[in-house]
């Protein structure tokens, strides 16, 4: 298209190049004649043009107009010249012009032709190589084996390639990772499921070997509706896996994050003021919305609250506050309790730590949240005093916010 009109600006601007040489000519010969006081005696003849005459001007014409005519055998241009009341008319062979402007036109047209004909050509050459190692990284991404995921040998993609080439391979990598989880959550919960059943099944086994008295069948249903109990908080805490994967699907929306964490904060002021601890927010800047998934969000920040107010003694304050740095909205949650082992992966699911109860899965979650939502989040001591600083930290991309 770019050649196309390039070519058509081209063949006009020389037609009216070449014939602006005639056009001034002509002008340049009728001021001339005019010039001359016998003009209407004078038999005026001149070789450069093929007709000249003086007629009456009863059409009015009040400036000089050019007006291009055609026979079978030449092309004219005449141009009539307006002289007091009469039209002075000057008519020139313009053959030898219109053949040179033809015969550029059908050269321009050839060479357009041909030059189509070679970035085609070119595109269609160009592309076949370019695509050949497309091809051939796309014929190693088919013949991945799902069972065995390793990453993709990208030294010898073009330059152009590469992005994608490592694109792809932390997308790999991400799945090697999720794997990895799905594998040690599945051992975890059937390790979790098993032992309580292990030990149901011996429980009722040693009580039917013989006939004992009412209380020791009370007591082993007792631990048998406790074990029970275990198993479904443990079912509940994989359910909740369930949503969180299900949330990750959840459409962003616009939201006010200060306005949020206050709303959340409330919220848990209530549950802690039940236990005999306060809450405390500190949240910077004063509003801030940008786009997120919400049930994420409240994930995170729920797991590190409850963990606060579980571990946190009697009187305690529970600090909340938020800040936003260098492009990072980081909320830290930070208690006073006992602290935790920084050398432990506390991340792993259905490890317990302490004298914590429950299915061991509450970090584990809340650190699959951060993830999906382009996060991260981290755990660490407090320094000034005994107690656990929870912080997640969310980078900002592209998102309006007001101070």
């Amino acid at each position: 298209m770019l050649i196309v009109i390039f070519s058509v600006m081209l063949y006009h601007y020389i037609k009216i190049t070449i014939f602006e040489n005639v056009v001034q000519s002509l002008t340049l010969e009728a001021k001339n004649i005019s010039a001359r006081l016998d003009i209407f005696s004078l038999e005026y003849k001149n070789k450069n043009f093929d007709l000249i005459e003086i007629v009456p001007n009863d059409s009015n014409l009040t400036r000089a107009e050019f007006i291009t005519t055609k026979d079978d055998n030449a092309t004219y241009l005449t141009l009539y010249y307006p002289y007091q009341s009469h039209l002075l008319i000057l008519t020139k062979d313009t053959s030898e012009y219109s053949l040179i402007v033809e015969q550029i036109l059908v050269d321009i047209l050839i060479i357009n032709a041909t030059a189509i004909f070679l970035i085609l050509f070119y595109a269609l050459f160009l592309s076949r190589m370019l695509l050949a190692p497309l091809r051939s990284f796309c014929l190693k991404l088919g013949e991945l084996n799902e069972r065995f995921l390793q990453e993709v040998e990208t030294s010898e993609l073009p330059i152009e390639f590469k992005p994608l080439g490592d694109g792809v391979n932390r997308l790999i990598g991400r799945i090697l990772t999720f794997v990895q989880y799905q594998k040690e959550l599945f051992i975890g919960v059937a390790h979790e499921l098993k032992t309580p059943l292990s030990v149901m099944k011996t429980k009722n086994e040693v009580t039917l070997i013989k006939e004992r008295d009412t209380q020791k069948y009370i007591e082993t249903l007792k631990n048998n509706n406790e074990a029970i109990n275990q198993m479904n908080k443990m079912i509940s805490s994989i359910l909740e896996i369930g949503r969180q994967e299900g949330a990750q699907f959840e459409q962003p929306v616009m939201t006010d994050m200060i306005a949020y964490i206050n709303e959340i904060g409330n919220n848990f002021l209530i549950l802690a003021k039940g236990d005999d601890k306060n809450i405390k927010m500190s949240l910077r800047p004063h509003s801030l919305r940008i786009m997120i998934q919400p049930t994420l969000f409240l994930h995170v920040l729920q797991n590190f609250v409850q963990n606060a107010i579980k571990f946190s003694p009697k009187g305690a304050t529970i600090d909340i506050n938020s800040t936003l740095i260098n492009g990072e909205f980081i909320v830290k949650v930070i208690d006073e309790g006992i602290g935790i082992d920084e050398s432990k992966d506390l991340f792993a699911p259905f490890k317990r730590y302490g004298n914590s109860s429950g299915a061991g899965l509450g970090l584990f979650l809340a650190k699959g949240a951060a993830q999906a939502l382009g996060g991260n989040i981290e755990l660490r001591n407090r320094t000034d005093r005994s107690g656990t600083i929870a912080t997640f930290i969310l980078p900002i991309r592209n998102n309006k916010y007001k101070k």
